[in-house]
């Protein structure tokens, strides 16, 4: 039976402290974009240096939500484990809440409004975990920065540089030199790379490289804090995430916390993410007891009740998408590409996915194996997704306030309250509102039971050979997921028949080149094949056994045809069955894919952009 083509990688030997005048790739930004690059790079031998301008103290918890598609990347990494050993050990945290406050001495306070599952919990649970062999995790980047952090330090040890500031980014036919500053002695060195990769949140890069930035700015101000404090009299035992909507927001949501633990992720966790409409605080925005009095005010808590500030920042909304993800040899990659408002839980998610989409190919041209050409490809998959997904996360903002709506929520904060009245009622008024408010939270599920956007997503240009089989489905649905190994889609996930070894079809993809995946019976003509073809870019044979039904049923191929699929799972291209001539077919399917396949005659990211800017003419502040 198959077995994982996975293998140990050594790390990269260190580099001298002084002597680090050229590198292969430059990476600069040291977050979670930045530092999963190093070590998808490094992975493959790449001489990488990553550059960041601060120092790796992590001091703020910002994202969480880990899709099963960022920990697939992050199981290739050899981080999942770790992430995993940290996330919940309970499945109950898996929803999200909606409350008029936590808890309060008034009639309506602590009352709650609707719940819907959420990460692949309840209802969603088979759906999930039929899509993927990782599972949705939950960690706070306060603490996966530092757990990136030490495995990019192994991977490229004397390679993740702090406080270097790049200032400058020239570039000629052959390389990149990028000008770095110390920010501790002020001296500045000149460093040649190959290429480089900005994931510096757009800090500097984009203005660096005169890239534009497309879409709204400042929608929506929030004031975030993290902060200790008990939340023990919250009535909601499981919830990971609350949302508050009370009569005297009206329309608008107050707030949102998030449980962080670090031992409970429920209403007895040590610590919150409590994120406040910025019209929520009354007072100077510096004033640490008027940020507290909109916690309290917010949560139904006591005017004494305990709460020890960590940090705290403000953020706005925002919905852009860079008109350009390649300069040269400069690729831009996560916030520096992209920036959306943080419901749905993409932003993260999709900077991981930008990783892992560029760094294979950059490790196939670096080793020869394609050309430069490779690499548009990057742009003509990425943009078109992360527009998709910028437009579906401001699209998710407005999923509030309907619920508000049907709560008779609006500008009198005393009808708010009558209209209360009516929701608790035992009359048919109060039904036919309950079902009203059910009816709207429902509609959350395209936020929170996304899996048709986390899972489903896939590209229709690129370093891939379409067979012009339509997508199926419904492509405009985020919630649907189905499975397919049509070009441009992520190889289905099925457990394979072992002996002994739980074994999923994603574990067989190798970690670079391409891997063809056939049945037993047909393995050694399409092994012949791949001989014959010839090419630069590596392929390997992976036999999957005839009788095997589960495969057999997702593979959507005959008997003797074949997927072959790049090491960031995608399939490249599809045989239904052996060709007439499969070395020749194979040939032409592989000469398309490393040159980085064939460009549209249209913008494939218009549509999503549209729906960026209708979203935010109607997001309620």
């Amino acid at each position: 039976m198959p077995a994982s083509v996975k293998s140990p990688r050594a790390p990269l030997p260190p580099i001298d402290e002084d002597v680090w005048n050229d590198t292969q790739v430059l990476i600069m930004g040291g977050g979670p974009v930045g530092l999963s690059c190093a070590m998808l790079l490094a992975q493959q031998g790449i001489e990488v240096l990553l550059v960041e301008r601060r120092d790796f103290v992590f001091r703020f918890p910002r994202a969480h939500l880990l899709n099963p598609r960022t920990m697939e990347a992050f199981s290739d990494m050899g981080v999942a484990d770790d992430i995993y050993a940290a996330t919940p050990t309970h499945d109950r945290w898996r929803k999200a809440v909606w409350y008029t406050t936590a808890t309060g001495p008034g009639r309506f306070d602590g009352m709650k409004i609707g719940e819907v599952p959420a990460w692949g919990g309840g209802e969603d649970a088979e759906r999930y975990r039929s899509s993927s062999p990782r599972a949705f995790a939950n960690m706070p980047q306060l603490r996966l920065d530092p757990l990136l952090y030490r495995h990019a330090l192994d991977a490229a040890p004397g390679r993740i540089r702090k406080r270097q500031e790049v200032i400058g980014i020239d570039q000629d036919a052959d390389s990149a030199v990028v000008t770095i500053r110390d920010r501790d002695s002020g001296e500045t060195r000149r460093i040649r790379a190959d290429y480089v990769i900005a994931a510096d949140g757009g800090r500097d890069s984009a203005e660096m490289l005169g890239v534009g930035l497309e879409g709204p700015r400042d929608m929506r101000e929030v004031v975030n804090y993290h902060v200790s404090m008990d939340l023990s009299a919250w009535s909601e035992p499981d919830a990971l995430l609350g949302h508050f909507l009370h009569p005297a927001g009206g329309a608008r949501r107050r707030g949102t916390i998030q449980a962080l633990g670090p031992t409970h992720y429920n209403r007895d966790s040590e610590e919150w993410l409590v994120s406040v409409a910025a019209w929520m605080v009354e007072g100077d925005t510096d004033d640490e007891a008027a940020l507290f009095a909109s916690i309290r005010r917010m949560l139904g808590l006591a005017d004494d009740h305990e709460i020890t500030m960590h940090s705290m920042t403000r953020w706005s909304y925002h919905g852009l998408v860079a008109d350009r993800f390649r300069v040269g040899r400069v690729f831009l990659a996560g916030d520096a590409a992209h920036k959306h408002p943080p419901t749905g839980g993409l932003g993260l998610n999709s900077g991981i996915q930008d990783a892992q989409n560029l760094c294979w190919k950059i490790g196939a041209v670096i080793a020869g194996q394609a050309p430069d050409a490779l690499l548009d490809s990057y742009q003509a998959e990425r943009r078109p997704i992360v527009a998709w997904y910028t437009a579906h996360s401001l699209e998710n903002a407005n999923r509030h306030p309907p619920i508000a709506a049907a709560l008779g929520f609006g500008d009198d904060e005393q009808e708010g309250f009558r209209n209360l009245e009516v929701f608790v009622s035992d009359t048919q008024d109060g039904e036919a509102m309950r079902a009203q408010v059910a009816a709207e939270v429902a509609h959350n599920a395209h936020d929170y039971s996304q899996l048709g956007v986390e899972a489903g997503y896939h590209y229709d240009d690129g370093a891939l050979v379409p067979d012009g089989t339509p997508v199926p489905g419904d492509p405009s649905d985020p919630v649907a997921f189905h499975p397919t190994s049509r070009p441009g889609h992520h190889l289905p996930h099925v457990w394979l028949s072992t002996e002994g070894e739980h074994v999923s079809s994603h574990d067989l993809i190798a970690p670079a080149g391409l891997t063809l995946l056939t049945s037993a019976s047909a393995a050694p003509a399409w092994r012949e094949a791949v001989q014959a073809a010839g090419g630069g870019m590596p392929v390997v044979v992976v036999a999957i056994a005839d009788d095997d039904v589960a495969w057999r049923d997702a593979r959507q191929t005959g008997d003797d045809g074949a997927l072959l699929v790049r090491p960031d799972r995608k399939v490249a291209w599809r045989a239904a069955s052996l060709p007439a001539d499969p070395a020749a077919a194979l040939a032409d399917a592989l000469a398309v894919i490393v040159r980085g396949g064939d460009r549209l005659d249209h913008d494939p990211a218009e549509p999503y952009l549209r729906r960026i800017r209708a979203a935010a003419n109607v997001l309620v502040q």
